[in-house]
């Protein structure tokens, strides 16, 4: 593609920002049709900026036909550049309003997905304890996978996220928050979920010969899968799909119990062995090392921490080695 005018290659103009922040859009919800609910602008106007930026750039970002949307490799390594660009652009209006020491700004909150129903977690609680304080904040959360929370706090995407603990990152602070018991559950039409009083409860040599249904990525569910030497017949993304593989009735699996209780409830799902056949998790938050957390971010860490009944102190991220 020849470009109309020299792609930017050291300088960056308001426009550029506008057009990045268009095209990280369509490119996070596959195409520009998608995009127009998100940016609230017409699909003929979000077309014209992406082509405004393959020119500046003198590169083509994505391919538009029959075939589809899909990024074209630059389109790919732009998008990633435009991430990091874009954080830092949000971590620097943040450090400005740390040295005007206002609570202000933008903060970004991953969260591990169905946590909401967890009694114990009081995220919810905490969010109104840090609006109050934080009034002209203007709070994003987020909800993803334990690994995609994990990159986007290291590279800034995210100020904070909360996961179950299943390894640790030397280049991440952990603050212990609250826990989770994960029993495990059959649905209606599997051989183990009709109770029978003849019949002994199951232990774990009885699991390993079970149609296992688990997350497919490393987590405390792949933890203990391995410890305990099961097998998975089916992968999950999320604990949604982990729950829909279990009422299908051919597989076993471990949720959340406070997010199996409704299925519980309804005669769908029954725990299995609950005393023996479970485990428990700790759930964390997590924020870069260094540099140190703006005060928008210790100022939501202090809100989970006095939710948790924790002390400020006990929130704060240890300094970095």
């Amino acid at each position: 593609m020849q470009a109309s005018s020299p792609p930017v290659t050291g300088q960056l103009a308001d426009v550029d920002l506008r057009l990045l922040r268009v095209f990280k859009a369509v490119a996070e919800c596959g195409g520009m049709a998608s995009a127009e609910l998100e940016l609230n602008i017409a699909m003929s106007t979000i077309s014209r900026h992406i082509k405004d930026l393959e020119e500046r750039l003198g590169l083509v970002l994505c391919r538009r036909g029959r075939g589809g949307f899909a990024l074209t490799p630059e389109g790919v390594q732009v998008y990633d550049a435009a991430l990091q660009l874009l954080a830092a652009t949000e971590a620097f209006r943040g450090h400005l309003h740390d040295v005007h020491r206002r609570l202000g700004g933008d903060l970004h909150v991953a969260l591990f997905e169905k946590t909401a129903s967890n009694p114990e977690a009081r995220i919810a609680q905490a969010v109104a304890r840090f609006h109050r304080a934080a009034p002209q904040a203007t709070l994003h959360l987020h909800v993803g996978a334990i690994g995609m929370i994990e990159r986007g706090v290291i590279d800034g995407r995210y100020h904070l996220g909360i996961i179950p603990g299943h390894r640790e990152s030397g280049t991440l602070a952990y603050s212990d928050l609250f826990g989770e018991t994960m029993q495990l559950y059959a649905g209606a039409g599997h051989a183990w979920f009709d109770a029978s009083a003849s019949r002994p409860e199951p232990g774990w040599d009885d699991l390993r010969q079970q149609a296992i249904a688990g997350l497919g990525y490393h987590s405390p569910n792949m933890g203990l899968m391995h410890s305990q030497r099961l097998e998975r017949r089916a992968t999950a993304s999320d604990q949604e799909a982990v729950a829909t593989l279990i009422l299908s009735g051919a597989f076993v699996g471990f949720l959340p119990d406070h997010y199996a209780q409704p299925f519980v409830a309804d005669g769908r799902l029954r725990a299995i062995a609950p005393g023996t056949l479970q485990y428990t998790c700790r759930y964390f938050a997590i924020v870069r090392r260094s540099p140190a957390p703006l005060r928008l971010t210790q100022a939501f860490l202090d809100a989970l921490a006095s939710e948790q009944g924790l002390s400020a102190a006990a929130a704060a991220p240890a300094p970095s080695a």
